[in-house]
């Protein structure tokens, strides 16, 4: 018997993977994260699984569900929006299942920040303007940050950010990133990315807490800030240049002429 955690994605159903799809087809147990796990990925449970929301659950809720489809021989798809290595709360309940001596192993998914960059056809680094992306979010009642990890501290490097679970704290989040990346420095709200309902709002940090206040944005949004949003006198990167040289690209010897010519 073995837990499968599975990242499903930022919310479009096709974009799971054909891991992550072939082990929920598979699995007689489903536990997947409510509404931010489509319907039509939890559909594709085998008919007669046990399909549960653990979202009303706490976690001994949940490692009890495990435990149970553990004693009946079950396989389990334990399935978390976006990418569970991103604030996924899964590192708890492979503790729990550590001690229980249950095995687990773990499916990548699509995460949030990628899906955003996807919708604004945008690359998150572009050479001279930014080649670091920051993951991050801030302190909110379910878990704050460590020292060091502000978002005052973290823009020292203006370096391009993806803020998540920080929509409702975008008054503090201008508050720290101006001083280092300036009132006009581009920024985009995306909301429920990749969903039926996807919007995404464009501003500045000057500008984007009345807009986002405009839509009525209070939850399921991410925070992308950066000069790389509105870039376009960016070199080109020295990856597909004509001169150069790599491994599988080498060095072409200099043509030789014929006499006379």
């Amino acid at each position: 018997m073995t837990v499968h955690f599975i990242g499903a994605g930022p919310g479009a159903a096709d974009l799971i993977t054909v891991r992550g799809l072939d082990l929920i087809r598979a699995c007689p147990v489903v536990l997947y994260a409510g509404s931010l796990v489509p319907d039509a990925i939890v559909a594709e449970a085998p008919k007669d699984a046990l399909v549960v929301d653990t979202a009303p659950m706490h976690l001994d809720e949940i490692i009890a569900e495990m435990k149970t489809a553990d004693s009946a021989g079950h396989d389990v798809a334990r399935v978390h929006s976006g990418d569970p290595s991103l604030y996924g709360a899964i590192a708890e309940q492979m503790r729990k299942l550590d001690d229980l001596g249950i095995s687990y192993d773990v499916t990548p998914g699509v995460s949030a920040y990628a899906a955003a960059a996807a919708a604004l056809a945008t690359e998150l680094t572009l050479p001279d303007i930014s080649q670091t992306v920051i993951l991050t979010r801030t302190s909110v009642r379910s878990s704050g940050m460590p020292d060091g990890e502000d978002l005052a501290t973290l823009g020292q490097s203006g370096a391009t950010m993806a803020i998540h679970l920080s929509v409702n704290n975008l008054k503090p989040v201008i508050r720290d990133l101006v001083p280092n990346y300036g009132e006009d420095c581009p920024v985009v709200v995306a909301y429920r990315v990749s969903w039926p309902d996807e919007k995404i709002v464009r501003g500045t940090l000057a500008d984007i807490r009345d807009k986002v206040k405009a839509e009525g944005i209070t939850r399921t949004a991410l925070i992308l800030v950066g000069r790389v949003l509105d870039a376009d006198g960016f070199d080109d990167s020295r990856l597909y240049a004509a001169d150069h040289h790599h491994v599988l690209r080498p060095k072409k010897p200099p043509q030789k002429t014929k006499p006379g010519t």
